[in-house]
């Protein structure tokens, strides 16, 4: 069913979107939504807060919406986050369809069921499984992508190629990919069938060894990167984009990988606009603190992500704070 047949069907529905997707996605939103109750919360990872998931809430309730009700979801991987956990609370689990506007959100955080509040201490911490009835990926909405947005989901493209296809990550050191390339939606819909493949076999990441788990490649780093950095330096995809530097050199230091793959992550990197290191000095003790509050750490400690091939990704457990230290040295912490 289209967008505006779905929403225009007569159940009670309101909408979510963000500042940004309000203000570029003008003409789409009046035409796919009409008259439905919208609400427009802020941009970046700060929206992903306490306060305004409240706000949302408070706005499904003036709107009465009921259990039979709809949520529309509009935006990028914030907003989807967001809107997907008040969906997952409100009323116990109301039901929600996913509009991603970005291609980090289209590509990754649209699928699979993850939603979730950052709070201080970490990010993600608190959240729930709850999967949206639908996702509708319309790339002509990348149009008005700002192009640092743009190479931030390629950044979630990248770790698809590295943990689960290889000739996905060939193609894109070979093409760097571009808004409005042809190959674009053949390369999201690849992404969206890795992911879907992971999720449906570890849905809520409980599996021993792999698993769902596999989708954090480069996401232990890179989250601490967020969280030390207050979640405004670093979009989500330029701090996953250093965090996969950290992942492929570790990798290489626990012997998985050749010297030359750290260039070959490296480049394609560089190639789509992405940073490798870190912008400015971090301390190595904050980063450190950050991965040990980490959501993914188990009793055994803390997991990490390697690569025994370009292609293929597997978990690790007992990594010495002392190699993690030095990765965290070589990627410019302090």
């Amino acid at each position: 069913m289209a967008i505006q047949d779905f929403a225009k069907a007569g159940r009670a529905s309101v909408l979510l979107t963000d500042r940004g997707v309000a203000e570029a996605q003008q003409e789409f939103l009046a035409n796919a939504f009409a008259d439905i109750p919208r609400l427009v919360v802020g941009m970046g990872e700060a929206a992903k807060s306490l306060e305004v998931f409240g706000q949302v809430l408070e706005f499904l309730a003036q709107h009465r919406i009921t259990r039979q009700g709809l949520l529309w979801v509009v935006g990028g991987g914030v907003t989807g986050d967001l809107g997907g956990f008040a969906a997952a609370s409100y009323l116990r689990g109301i039901e929600y369809l996913q509009v991603p506007t970005t291609l980090l959100a289209m590509v990754d955080s649209a699928v699979g069921g993850k939603t979730g509040l950052n709070l201080a201490a970490g990010k993600n911490l608190v959240g729930a499984f709850h999967h949206p009835q639908a996702v509708y990926v319309g790339t002509s909405c990348l149009a008005t992508l700002p192009p640092r947005e743009f190479a931030a989901g390629a950044a979630e493209v990248i770790k698809y190629g590295l943990l689960g296809d290889a000739a996905l990550f060939t193609q894109l050191e070979e093409a760097p990919m571009q808004i409005g390339s042809p190959a674009l939606p053949a390369i999201i819909r690849r992404c969206c069938e890795i992911k879907a493949a992971i999720v449906r076999a570890d849905e809520r990441e409980t599996a021993a060894e792999g698993g769902r788990a596999l989708l954090n490649l480069g996401h232990t780093f890179g989250h601490a990167i967020e969280q030390v950095t207050g979640y405004g330096n670093y979009l989500h995809g330029e701090a996953v984009a250093v965090g996969l530097v950290g992942a492929v050199r570790l990798s290489h230091r626990l012997g998985l990988r050749p010297l030359a793959d750290i260039a070959r992550v490296e480049r394609v990197l560089l190639a789509h606009k992405l940073p490798i290191r870190l912008r400015t000095p971090l301390a190595v003790t904050a980063l450190q603190d950050a991965m040990s509050r980490d959501k993914k750490n188990r009793a055994d400690g803390l997991r990490f992500i390697v690569l025994p091939a370009i292609g293929a990704a597997a978990t690790r457990s007992g990594i010495a704070p002392e190699l993690i230290a030095s990765i965290w040295h070589e990627l410019g912490a302090i």
